[in-house]
């Protein structure tokens, strides 16, 4: 089940200064197969895909998740790069807000780009499934599997109804963003930390108080 929110946050801004217990994710550079997230996700066939009395699937997909395509309040497929640091998490999580089941959030500061996420249990993220991968320095994806292969001649589960095996969250990186230098982590398998620090021309980096 999913923590409370209040209990979430507290936890989540405290990943920083406690680096130890984190487990540090590596991050990809490499798009591997260029074919992957070439079957768009639909929202009649996510609706009858959600209709399936599968319990590891409504955690992956519950309308919280950072994996859900209706995260932001109207349907939109997770695998197109969604531009999240253009919007105020407030505002566009604001249904969430209002009953205290937020369990992502992201937010700015002079310095950074930070992403927050509370990850569904029950999907092997202790056996480090979750991936997260930097595509042209322009688009910022993490995704995993929630069930395996069982034949493993089959080709990647990401170039076909990947929904059926996976999940993945894709994001618009800001042009202003030094993507080299991401870190991602993920504590007690649990919450997801992402930071990505600004770029700035000589003339515009905030001076130290």
């Amino acid at each position: 089940m999913y923590r409370k929110s209040a209990a979430l946050f507290a936890e989540i801004q405290v990943f920083r200064s406690s680096m130890t217990s984190c487990r540090q994710l590596e991050i990809q550079f490499e798009d591997q197969n260029p074919q992957k997230w070439c079957h768009p996700l639909k929202e009649e066939a996510f609706a009858a895909f959600m209709g399936k009395e599968n319990q590891t699937v409504h955690k992956v997909f519950d309308e919280r998740s950072l994996f859900s395509p209706l995260l932001f309040g109207k349907f939109f497929d997770p695998s197109d790069a969604f531009p999240l640091w253009e919007f105020e998490s407030d505002v566009l999580l604001s249904n969430l807000h209002s009953s205290g089941q937020r369990i992502v959030d992201w937010s700015q500061t002079d310095a950074d780009y930070v992403l927050k996420a509370e990850l569904p249990a029950g999907i092997g993220l202790g056996n480090n499934t979750i991936q997260v991968c930097i595509e042209g320095g322009k688009v910022l994806e993490i995704s995993g599997q929630w069930r395996q292969h069982k034949d493993p001649k089959r080709k990647d589960w990401r170039s076909s109804h990947w929904w059926e095996h996976g999940y993945v969250r894709r994001l618009e990186l800001p042009e202003n963003s030094d993507w080299r230098k991401l870190e991602a982590n993920v504590k007690n398998d649990l919450l997801l930390g992402i930071r990505i620090p600004k770029t700035y021309l000589d003339g515009d980096k905030p001076q130290a108080s």
